[in-house]
């Protein structure tokens, strides 16, 4: 990559169109993309405009979405309008939606009136909808058709679409009524009627269904692309496999940060402001702080215990931080399997008493390893104090790890919520009320 750079800059200082040539014979657009990344935009503009127009879209696309905006603005109108009706319908209407007004008014004039009206289609679905990611660069066959003429018909149409390894079968009205593979069509007959070899049994989603649905689809069917179709079951368009392994990627991301407690960042983590990052991780940790107020009223409660055996203060971390640990590990399981699909709410009660069984063998077996630890540091009353604590708070924590997401699902709320911090504040919390309340009933205080 480091290479890739330093020829992009040598091209940049000479402007010389053969090195950048060379350079597209060398690379990948991906590659070339992600080198650019590196470039300020007004460095990368010139960079790109040496290109081919073809390849400048191409190029264009695989630049990350602040770039795209940022080079877009710096662009002479009617060159911005080129690179559109060169790009690809999907990425095309996402940079159209990072563009503000003014460069949204700009580009519009310069489209045809039928590259005007999908733009403003596409535009429009909700972000984070199977509609926001789709595309409307795909090929439709009529059932009566011939394979002869629906063959002849993909080779006309197959330089200005994302794929025709499948293909949609419409009605008049544009109902979708089947797919057939480029594969089907090959081996069949000519004469053969396409309703012949379609399948009626079509996988799909609505505009309105979420991204998220739709990468399970195309994962679950391995499918190429996954028609999208609107109330009345008309086709609008298709999300492929390569735009839905993006959404997975953005999906995961968004869990990810989630589970920090963390909310959802806009932009990446190295060009996001510091308020930006301030404001998405405050509120979670003031809320975590009041949390755990309750942690200390517990101790306080319990003040009298623990100052006839301060021995038992060593334990405290050692025993909330097990079950946070457990609670985590829990937590972090059930959010995932939500996610894929492996696992639904139906299926609470199974795996929570899988989870029983567990919790219960790993706090038999943490009790196990502090026993000794107990003996030394306090005597036999305080080791079996710290052992039954250490069994039952790493069972609390497995249980409320697992449930916890199940619950906010149930809610109709994101389960990745069950962050790792939030089910160590309730471990901490019911750890402290476990372990001392053990200790007063067993010592007789």
């Amino acid at each position: 990559m480091a290479q890739l750079q330093q020829k992009l800059e040598l091209a940049l200082v000479n402007l010389d169109k053969p090195t950048l040539r060379s350079t597209l014979d060398e690379y990948h657009f991906a590659d070339i993309g992600q080198a650019l990344a590196e470039f300020e935009p007004k460095e990368a503009l010139p960079l790109i405009s040496m290109f081919s127009l073809g390849d400048r879209a191409k190029v264009f696309s695989y630049l990350p979405p602040y770039l795209q905006a940022d080079v877009a603005g710096l662009m002479k109108r009617h060159k911005l309008a080129a690179l559109f009706s060169r790009m690809d319908a999907d990425e095309r209407a996402d940079l159209y939606n990072d563009l503000d007004e003014e460069q949204r008014a700009m580009v519009l004039p310069g489209l045809a009136q039928a590259e005007r009206e999908d733009l403003r289609k596409l535009s429009s679905y909700a972000e984070g909808t199977a509609g926001a990611i789709m595309t409307s660069d795909y090929a439709t066959l009529k059932e009566h058709w011939l394979v002869s003429r629906a063959l002849k018909q993909l080779r006309l149409e197959a330089p200005d679409k994302e794929t025709i390894y499948q293909t949609y079968v419409i009605d008049g009205q544009r109902r979708l009524r089947g797919t057939v593979s480029l594969r089907e069509l090959i081996l069949a007959s000519p004469d053969t009627q396409v309703r012949e070899l379609m399948r009626t049994e079509v996988v799909s989603v609505t505009v309105e269904e979420s991204q998220e649905q739709a990468a399970k689809q195309i994962r679950h069917y391995d499918l190429l692309a996954l028609p999208v179709v609107d109330e009345v079951q008309k086709l609008v368009g298709i999300v492929t496999y390569d735009d839905a392994m993006d959404a997975a990627v953005e999906e995961a991301t968004e869990d990810a940060q989630k589970s920090a407690s963390v909310g959802k960042l806009d932009e990446t983590v190295d060009r996001v402001s510091i308020w930006e990052l301030y404001r998405k991780r405050v509120m979670w940790l003031v809320l975590l702080v009041f949390g755990a107020m309750f942690s200390g009223a517990g101790i306080a409660h319990f003040e009298d215990t623990i100052a006839s055996h301060v021995a038992l203060v060593f334990f405290l971390p050692l025993l909330i931080g097990s079950g946070g640990n457990a609670g985590s590990q829990a937590a972090a399981l059930m959010v995932r399997a939500l996610a894929t699909g492996e696992v639904d709410k139906n299926d609470w009660s199974k795996l929570f008493a899988r989870e029983l069984l567990v919790g219960l063998a790993l706090g038999l077996t943490m009790a196990a390893a502090v026993y000794s630890v107990g003996v030394f540091r306090g005597g036999p009353d305080v080791a079996m104090i710290v052992s039954m604590s250490m069994i039952i708070i790493v069972l609390v924590g497995s249980l409320v790890g697992l449930s916890l997401p199940f619950l906010l699902n149930k809610m109709k709320m994101d389960p990745a919520t069950a962050s790792g911090p939030l089910v160590a504040t309730i471990a901490d919390v019911s750890g402290v009320l476990v372990y001392f309340g053990l200790a007063s009933m067993v010592l007789g205080l």
